[in-house]
């Protein structure tokens, strides 16, 4: 494993991560495609077999429970001062109570504390902010996040999905008030959602910031013909959420995924593998998260590390490319209700 620095940071992270997301009690989260914790260790032990030292997860996935399965598997198969962990704060975890989520000062420090007790730690290497809360000024967010660091609970900051304007907006007061800045930001990124390329990544390129790309392989879409874009257990049930993000009849979706087919066909390699060898050409991407499922989705991960694409293959899988409505900003289930009841026709987008 040849490792990276995060950012301008002097972090040292694998070019991968693992996605923790999908471990975590069914009964707890997703029971369609949640690992328990008896079929997670596995995954988690071979990912650090491979050099892999970098996992992200957050507070809301299964509900406390993907921590506490990935802080049980590092303590058992890793020295906690060789990986690198992220966790993210924002969303409910106390339904129906006034402060069970959010962003407000209260809210973060409840949630660092919850968080590390269930990852069996005394610090997190990086703490994110789950999405933008436009319901708490940014200053009361960014000063207790700062607070944090400070308090030695986490030694860096990252933010998720949200407007360019709303990141540059976060890091000048970070700057002007000299608080701990973020580092990472973690965007949706993939040969079939390109939107980022607009504002937000040439914003973190432009500030130093390490992107890690969430849904790298479009929800499975990428790693599997066209025609079985669904196939996936994830795919299958993620929704209209998904569909919005991915539009399944589009033209473009088409040719590129077969592009991929082809790419990986010359090369002797699976689809995951091309489309992650993709997101390395752009240097502001630090490293994909991949939600590894299975043994094999490690390995292709860490092959694709080895795969360098031409500019000519690049070239094919990029031009079929069509703009699609940019869902960045979203932020939670109602706000995406009141984007699509304002959008004609947007079940066909």
């Amino acid at each position: 494993m040849r490792y990276i620095k995060l950012g301008r940071t002097g972090l040292d992270v694998s070019p991968v991560a693992i996605g923790a997301m999908t471990y975590g009690q069914p009964d707890r989260g997703h029971p369609v495609w949640s690992l328990d914790e008896e079929s997670s260790r596995p995954l988690i032990k071979h990912a650090l077999e491979a050099g892999i030292n970098f996992f992200d997860t957050a507070n809301m996935y299964s509900y406390g429970s993907s921590e506490e399965i990935l802080g049980r598997a590092l303590k058992d198969y890793a020295n906690r001062d060789d990986v690198v962990i992220t966790t993210k704060v924002r969303h409910t975890m106390r339904p129906g109570s006034p402060n069970g989520g959010g962003l407000s000062r209260k809210a973060i420090m409840s949630e660092i504390d919850a968080s590390l007790r269930r990852l069996g730690t005394d610090h997190v290497d990086v703490y994110m902010i789950h999405r933008f809360d436009g319901a708490t000024p940014l200053e009361e967010t960014l000063e207790a996040l700062h607070d944090v660091v400070k308090a030695g609970k986490a030694r860096y900051l990252g933010a998720s999905s949200m407007y360019a304007w709303q990141f540059a907006k976060a890091l000048h007061l970070q700057e002007r008030h000299g608080w701990a800045r973020f580092v990472t930001m973690q965007d949706h990124y993939n040969l079939l959602a390109r939107e980022e390329e607009r504002e937000m990544l040439p914003l973190c390129a432009d500030e130093g910031v390490a992107t890690m790309v969430w849904s790298p392989l479009a929800r499975g879409r990428l790693a599997r013909p066209f025609d079985q874009a669904r196939a996936g257990e994830r795919a299958a049930t993620d929704g209209a959420f998904a569909d919005l993000l991915y539009r399944a009849t589009a033209d473009s979706d088409r040719l590129i995924v077969d592009e991929v087919g082809a790419i990986a066909e010359a090369h002797g390699v699976s689809r995951a593998q091309i489309a992650l060898a993709w997101l390395r050409r752009n240097p502001v991407v630090a490293a994909p998260l991949v939600g590894a499922r299975t043994i094999q989705q490690i390995d292709d991960a860490v092959a694709s590390l080895d795969l360098t694409l031409t500019d000519e293959e690049a070239r094919r899988l990029e031009a079929p490319y069509t703009p699609r409505y940019d869902f960045q900003g979203v932020s939670d289930e109602r706000e995406m209700d009141r984007i699509k009841a304002s959008i004609a026709g947007y079940a066909n987008l």
